[in-house]
């Protein structure tokens, strides 16, 4: 399938810009992230209690938020269909208490506000509590995960390419995973274990996508050999955009729908992949195509044939 024919468009003219507009867009999200102290954390790194609530009768998510102590700090969120009423409510870890008084005391103290608050008959369907003990080796397990992908992907690209394409493709992948928690913040989402999976996820779907362009770069110098490497890597942008439109838009569809009918729990990490899967196909095409080309060694040089030499 085709929904191009013969595309001819020079996307590598516009690198340098693609560049630049990544760079503003990284530098503002990390200023907003250092404002606000570091990327706020879900349940699962930080610590703390998770209930989930079922009332036999409809209850405003706004109702059950009024009545849950410290609601400034806890989140409440609707579980799958409406019609099933069931609430999720997350507490964050209180330091000031040990740690297995302080999760149980959480949950007791939720469940004795709910009665009081009279909201209707329900029952706690599930009972969740992390220590912060346990948090911070999720913590660090998630972040060892994100980098062992990335060198894993450094070590593939550059055995299977060239040292210039596989710093291109982690640069680009890393590009995603920045701009992807830049987005989280700046909407309001915790990185929770469901978050950190889609951006595992955001990093393969990214490098498939760009080993795709440079397999064809690949197939294309051997052919043109004396043809500069940035007319290379734009013809074969353009000849595998197809394939890059199809796949992104497929998938795009497929993650919009995730969003809107999943529900409360699952709505992170569509988000999550919505924005990895938009900026995952804008770094294939333009950032992980521009890193290979300025890193080559001949990028942008016309070969020169060798010269004649003339008989006396």
């Amino acid at each position: 399938m085709r929904i191009f024919h013969n595309p001819n468009y020079d996307f590598v003219r516009w690198r340098y810009h693609a560049l630049a507009f990544s760079a503003i867009l990284i530098i503002a999200g990390l200023a907003t992230i250092v404002s606000k102290g570091g990327v706020p954390l879900g349940v699962d790194f930080s610590g703390g209690t998770v209930l989930t609530v079922q009332f036999d009768q409809p209850v405003a998510e706004d109702a059950v938020r009024a009545a849950v102590p410290n609601s400034k700090d806890a989140s409440v969120q609707t579980m799958g269909k409406a019609s099933d009423n069931k609430i999720m409510i997350r507490l964050p870890q209180m330091q000031e208490l040990e740690e297995g008084a302080n999760l149980e005391k959480a949950a007791n103290e939720v469940e004795a506000a709910l009665k009081a608050a009279n909201l209707g008959t329900f029952q706690i369907r599930s009972k969740e509590s992390i220590g912060p003990v346990m948090g911070k080796d999720l913590r660090s397990k998630g972040i060892y995960a994100t980098l062992a992908s990335l060198g894993g992907i450094l070590l593939y690209i550059w055995f299977r390419f060239r040292f210039s394409f596989a710093l291109g493709a982690v640069v680009a992948t890393f590009h995603d995973v920045i701009i992807t928690l830049i987005f989280l913040v700046w909407f309001g989402y915790d990185l929770s274990l469901n978050i950190v999976a889609a951006i595992l996820t955001i990093t393969g779907y990214s490098v498939n996508d760009t080993i795709v362009i440079f397999d064809r770069v690949r197939e294309n110098q051997r052919t043109a050999k004396r043809r500069p490497l940035s007319e290379i890597v734009n013809e074969s942008v353009n000849q595998t955009l197809s394939r890059t439109i199809i796949t992104a838009g497929m998938t795009f569809l497929a993650v919009i729908a995730l969003y809107l009918f999943g529900g409360e729990v699952l709505r992170g990490l569509a988000f999550t992949l919505i924005v990895g899967i938009v900026f995952g196909t804008y770094s294939s095409v333009f950032v992980a195509s521009a890193i290979a080309i300025i890193m080559s060694p001949k990028a942008g040089s016309e070969p020169q044939a060798p010269a004649k030499t003339r008989r006396a």
